[in-house]
């Protein structure tokens, strides 16, 4: 684990939140929009619906039932981390487009690195734990690429580099730190819909264990309930 200070931990953190990706993901479609088509922006907006959407499922059922994996300490997958490696690749395939296929891949590395390192820096932060991490960095990199799929092939004279370049990097500094309260509002659906009053909370449901006996076999309890040797009626 890099020995790094904490605040610096907290900006790496902060390149995943909501805040900063999602601007940066709208931005991306209208660009795409502009450019090319509006499918092709619809598929990439559709891309990233389908990641929040497996990010929002899992935290929901957390929240509101208690639904999780105890031995992987797995509560929902991390919205940081899919954020940051869905976004952050896509945007420097779009900066990159004009350049040649190379440069364009070492591109998406480099998103999908900085996502990875978001990811890291919610365990280091002890924000999720590394199963989340990793699941988060899984499903934001595997909408990433789909798309990187699709669009490899874009013709890149369509869109110039500079403006694209330039205002998505303006877009990036000034929403840096902007905070959007995902987290209590994904909170507040899952106590309306499972009618609880209070979410499920991390530590006291890995204090949970499953006590209940192993069911003995149908033999064992038969001669429980009828003594071997008890006389005939």
């Amino acid at each position: 684990m890099p020995d790094l200070p904490v605040h610096l931990w907290y900006s790496i953190t902060s390149l995943g939140g909501a805040g900063m990706t999602l601007p940066l993901a709208f931005a991306i479609a209208l660009w795409l929009a502009i450019g090319y088509t509006w499918r092709m922006a619809a598929g990439w907006l559709l891309l990233l619906g389908a990641a929040i959407g497996i990010v929002t499922v899992t935290k929901l059922a957390f929240l509101g039932w208690g639904v999780g994996v105890r031995e992987l300490d797995f509560t929902g997958v991390s919205g940081h981390a899919m954020l940051s490696t869905a976004v952050y690749p896509v945007v420097l395939f779009l900066m990159l487009l004009p350049a040649r296929p190379a440069i364009r891949l070492l591109g998406v590395l480099l998103g999908l690195a900085a996502g990875i390192a978001v990811g890291l820096s919610r365990v280091v932060l002890s924000a999720h734990s590394p199963s989340e991490a990793v699941t988060g960095c899984l499903v934001g990199a595997l909408a990433a690429l789909v798309f990187v799929r699709m669009a490899w092939n874009l013709q890149p004279g369509r869109l110039s580099a500079l403006p694209v370049t330039a205002s998505l990097m303006v877009l990036a500094v000034l929403m840096h730190g902007v905070h959007v309260p995902t987290q209590r509002w994904v909170t507040h659906i899952a106590l309306k819909v499972s009618g609880h009053d209070r979410p499920f909370i991390r530590a006291k449901w890995k204090a949970v264990r499953d006590v209940r006996p192993a069911t003995a076999p149908l033999s064992q309890t038969l001669n429980t309930l009828t003594p071997p040797h008890s006389p005939d009626v």
